[in-house]
């Protein structure tokens, strides 16, 4: 997952709307989309683990 971020970010500073904003805010921006992402997958985790499914 956080490759195809990286990727996806790698790819819009080359060709996309990245390229029109300036590098720094392209970095924080997509720091702050990892930590987003990470917060989510650990949360998902810990709650499948609490609740687990009774099929």
């Amino acid at each position: 997952m956080l490759f195809l971020v990286a990727a996806l970010l790698l790819l819009g500073t080359l060709v996309g709307t990245v390229a029109h904003a300036p590098l720094g805010f392209s970095l924080v921006a997509g720091a702050v989309i990892v930590v987003w992402l990470g917060v989510f997958a650990l949360r998902e985790r810990h709650g499948r683990r609490r609740h687990p499914q009774a099929h």
